[in-house]
Parts: structure tokens; sequence; C-alpha cells
């Protein structure tokens, strides 16, 4: 019982990295189009989301599974647990990332606009935060995953600041009033992965630790 666990684990850790690599993928590219104003490429990534959404069924049925057939516990059950979390919010990314794309579409076929600069210092920090929190459920590392933890006040810093500059532009620029808009929801949806990520990396620290850090300081 004991091996067949451990091999169950190990094929489910793996479908957990494939649909991590789908997601990662997704949103780089959502990025690249939004800086690039590329609505092919923007396009391309509304139509990945359906592998990423049929890869979140695969692995919510596979956890599953496990619970019926192996009744884990201790340090097994911890990690199904964090896999059906963990799989649920890469697949939220997946959402974010075509949410992203949306706004590019819409962008690219109205009139040129200057992205505020933090949109770039946001998206990269969102990225690496998205990379740490799958390197932290590969190595089992609760030590990046606290890192990421402390990495999201940067990205929120970066949407507050836009915040105020897109308010301070519809108030001067009132007729760009619809592009300011998408601008400010590509930061939105940019946080929201950036949130995404810290979930994941309290899950890690749960598998781990079994210590439940959610709505505690990262201090």
């Amino acid at each position: 019982m004991t091996r067949h666990i451990e091999r169950q684990i190990e094929h489910l850790k793996q479908k957990i990295l494939l649909l991590g690599t789908l997601v990662e993928e997704a949103i780089s590219k959502s990025i690249t189009a939004l800086i690039n104003r590329d609505a092919s490429l923007a396009q391309r990534v509304m139509a990945s989301d359906d592998e990423i959404d049929r890869m979140e069924v695969e692995v919510e049925e596979e956890c599953l599974k496990m619970l019926a057939l192996y009744q884990p516990v201790a340090a097994d059950l911890r990690f199904v647990v964090a896999a059906l979390k963990i799989n649920n919010d890469l697949e939220r990314m997946g959402d974010l990332a075509k949410n992203i794309a949306k706004r590019v579409s819409q962008l690219c076929n109205g009139e040129p606009c200057e992205l505020p600069p933090e949109i770039r210092t946001m998206a990269m920090k969102s990225q690496e935060m998205v990379k740490h929190c799958l390197d932290a459920v590969v190595n089992a590392d609760p030590s990046l995953a606290r890192q990421v933890r402390e990495e999201d006040d940067a990205v929120d810093e970066a949407r507050g600041h836009i915040r105020r500059k897109i308010l301070q532009g519809i108030k001067s620029q009132p007729e760009k009033l619809e592009t300011l808009l998408r601008i400010n929801s590509v930061s939105k949806h940019i946080e929201r992965i950036a949130d995404m990520a810290t979930n994941i990396a309290e899950d890690v620290i749960y598998m781990v630790e079994g210590d439940i850090v959610r709505h505690r300081s990262s201090d």
C-alpha cells in the first residue's frame, strides 16, 4: 500500500507541475501580448485556456480517487489536500491570464495609450512569484514559500501606484476613460495572479509543516 500511494503521489505531483507549466506560459504570453500590443498572441492565450481547464479537472479527479482508494493520513493526506487547493489556484491563474488577454485584444482595437511603467514591474514580480511558488511545490520548500509571501507586498504597492495614476488620468483625459479602465483591469488581474501565487505558497507550508499560515502576517 505504501509503495502504491508513493507512486500515486509522484504521478499527481507531475500532473500539477505540467498544469503549472501551462499556466506559467499563459501568463507570460498574456504579458508579452500586453507590452507588444499583440492581438494575435492574446487570441492564442484565450484559446489555450480550454487545455488548462481540462487538466484542472483531471488533477481534481486524481486527488479524489486517492482519497477514496488509499485513505491517506498525516503527510500524505496533507499533500493531497494541498494539491486540491493548488490545482484550483492554478486554474484561476489561467483564467486571469485569459482575462488579461481579453483586455489586450480590446486595447489593440482602441487608441494607442502608454502603459504605466509600474505595470511591467508588477508583471515581472508576479511572474517571479509564480515561478517561485511552483519551485516550492516541486522541492517541498517552505522557506521559498515564505519568500513568495513576502514578495506580494511589492506587487500590492505597484498596484496602488497604478490605481492612483489611472484616477488622475481619468480626471485629466476623460476621453480616454475606456482605455484607462481596461489598463486598470489588467493591473487588477496581475495583482490577483500574485495573490494566487501567495495562496499556493501557503499551501506548500501547510503541506510540509502542517502549519496553516493563511491570514497571518508574512513578517
